[in-house]
């Protein structure tokens, strides 16, 4: 039953557009107008009605709001925008081709009189006559001619080759087509006499019938240049469009269309057989500003059908705009309504509220969102105040780690020290310290610990904890005893997999003699004027091994020699193509800045390791530790 009412539905529309082709072809015009505008609306409605439910333009919430502004906002303002265009098109028009029309008439009209006098003139009077005419008609009327048939042939002005006049011609007043040219002309007959005056509407003539009105000319329809083509022997009429538009008064000041009004034409070697041209004029209402609308009264008439056609066509859109544009709106408004209650209730600790879902728009999808998150902020409420606790928790870690690290370089006279860690979380696993004993020597150190997080800072903290109780102790006899102790008791207080790598020395200042031993870790750079040594390593990592020997090593350290330990923090990061940043780039900037303060080759270091990564985020944990020998 559906299909067959659509198909049906179907062929009554296509009968309709039928009819009212019927009716337009025919002549029929108020009917064929009436039922033009039914099929208008009922195409817009069901267009209207396809879009909206055969597309996604009203799923997403941010289109629905753009359709009901342009409801209810933009298409009335288009609307009367449209309407008083159109009416002012029509107004403007009217009056321009009224104005025009009546200045051609009143040319035709002017040579009526010397036509008919010359009709009934004798051969003899007609020079003085002539005489008497010609500059009145030279001034009003450029370039007119006569010829007179009936009793001889008469030319004015003497030597103008203007063909003698058909001779059905009856007497006859205005716009002559002849030969491609327009021609106000006057003819008058008196018995067989038939006097002709014509004065050609050149693009002079046409453009000063109004001055300033604008561009005007002569349109003929097909049908018309038929007939006139085989009047003329299968030459057609021409269109003649002459003058310019005026320039705007100001912005408003539009330029119309051309408007076009029907004016009568004769075309002269078919006598007597009167047709209908158009006239048209573009101007703009600057140019007819305070003249009185003309008196074609059909035209008129027909006008206003026309204004008032569109006047209701525009209201009835505007209502049906409304319509939509309230009932799009509600759906909106409720739906929102909807969301602020059950963010209210939701808002005092309600998460059980569930709001109502209609519908399966965007809308709805989102009153679903709604009900889902408030079914879990429960358990996001959790999880927060969980992340909050451990968040303060790793605030507190990173600042007792940071009271692990020295405060302040010790008092030396031969060596200057500086270090520092740049965690890549909160907390590092790397370590760095440096003291002076007892004895008066100075004990420094630098290692990494496997792994971040917690589990490496807590390790680092064994560390220190263990180096700073045998450093106390007075164990300071032997670099290799010391990691060997440091050793053992990681290996058996922490888990198998736990370990870190360690290189700890100590400094003599009185012979500027460094011993050290280097456990697994990076071979620190030793830098002696522009020469680059690395020191080597002397065992493996501490913490992995139950029982593992260590051995030590010397080097001296002169005034101005620089001992660089680091961690891999400071040579694995890699740029964009994956190239790491290595210890060679690492020397060669520690080179470049070698005769600068301890702190500030740090800082320049771990600058260019940054730019190198050019990453928000640090790979690794970036610990260095600097010694510089001064005089």
């Amino acid at each position: 039953m559906p299909q067959i009412a659509k198909r049906a539905k179907l062929y009554v529309i296509l009968a309709l557009v039928l009819v009212d082709l019927f009716l337009f072809f025919t002549g029929i015009g108020i009917l064929a107008a009436g039922l033009t505008i039914a099929l208008t609306i009922y195409g817009f409605f069901a267009i209207s009605r396809i879009i909206l439910r055969r597309s996604r333009l009203i799923w997403s919430l941010r289109n629905r709001l753009i359709v009901t502004y342009m409801f209810m906002g933009a298409v009335p303002i288009v609307l009367i925008l449209a309407l008083a265009y159109c009416g002012a098109w029509i107004v403007v028009g009217q009056v321009a081709t009224y104005l025009v029309g009546s200045e051609l008439n009143r040319r035709a009209l002017a040579l009526e009189n010397p036509a008919r006098v010359l009709a009934h003139s004798r051969p003899q009077d007609r020079d003085a006559i002539l005489q008497q005419m010609a500059p009145l008609l030279a001034g009003r009327e450029p370039g007119f001619q006569v010829v007179i048939t009936g009793d001889g042939e008469y030319h004015y002005p003497p030597g103008s080759t203007f063909p003698a006049p058909p001779s059905a011609w009856n007497s006859y007043v205005g716009t002559v087509y002849k030969d491609g040219t327009y021609y106000s002309m006057a003819i008058a007959r008196s018995g067989p006499r038939l006097a002709v005056i014509a004065a050609p509407l050149t693009s002079n003539v046409l453009e000063n019938l109004v001055p300033g009105i604008g561009t005007l000319g002569f349109y003929e329809e097909p049908s018309l240049n038929t007939a006139s083509a085989n009047a003329n022997g299968g030459a057609s009429l021409r269109n003649h469009i002459v003058g310019r538009v005026p320039p705007p008064y100001n912005s408003l000041d539009f330029e119309f269309p051309p408007w076009f009004n029907p004016i009568e034409l004769a075309i002269w070697n078919v006598p007597n057989a009167h047709r209908s041209t158009n006239l048209t004029v573009s101007t703009r209402p600057s140019a007819v500003l305070g003249v009185v609308f003309g008196d074609r009264v059909s035209t008129a008439q027909t006008s206003l059908q026309i204004f008032f056609v569109i006047t209701f066509l525009l209201t009835l859109v505007e209502m049906i705009s409304i319509v939509i544009g309230v009932s799009m709106t509600r759906s909106i408004t409720g739906a929102v309504h909807s969301l602020y209650e059950g963010t209210q209730r939701i808002g005092h600790g309600d998460f059980s509220h569930r709001i109502p879902v209609k519908g399966n728009d965007q809308l709805a999808s989102l009153g679903k969102s709604f009900n889902e998150m408030s079914s879990q902020l429960g358990r996001l409420v959790t999880v927060t105040k969980e992340k909050e606790r451990l968040q303060s928790e790793l605030a507190i870690a990173s600042e007792v780690q940071n009271q692990l690290f020295p405060r302040g370089t010790p008092p030396t006279n031969t060596i200057q020290l500086t270090g520092s860690c740049e965690p890549a979380r909160s907390v590092s696993g790397d370590y760095y310290d440096y003291l002076c004993l007892p004895s008066g020597n100075l004990a420094l150190a630098i290692g990494d610990v496997a792994g971040k997080g917690i589990s490496a800072a807590l390790l680092m903290a064994s560390i220190q904890s263990i180096m700073r109780t045998q450093l106390a102790q007075g164990n300071t006899q032997s670099t290799a005893g010391i990691v060997a102790q440091l050793n053992r008791q990681l290996y058996a207080n922490t888990t198998p997999e736990k370990y870190a790598t360690f290189f700890f020395g100590i400094y003599d200042e009185n012979n500027r003699m460094l011993t050290y031993t280097n456990a697994g870790h990076l071979a620190p750079l030793l830098i002696c004027g522009g020469t680059v040594s690395s020191l080597e390593v002397t065992g493996t990592v501490v913490g992995l091994f139950p029982s593992m020997s260590y051995e030590e090593r010397t080097v001296r350290i002169c005034d101005g020699d620089l001992l660089v330990a680091y961690t891999d923090g400071m040579t694995e990061p890699e740029n964009a193509y994956g190239e790491e940043y290595g210890a060679e780039r690492l020397a060669e900037t520690i080179l470049r800045f070698q005769n600068a303060a301890p702190c500030e080759i740090v800082a320049r270091t771990m600058e260019s390791v940054k730019q190198w990564s050019n990453s928000p985020e640090l790979p690794d944990d970036m610990t260095v530790l600097i010694a510089k020998g001064v005089a």
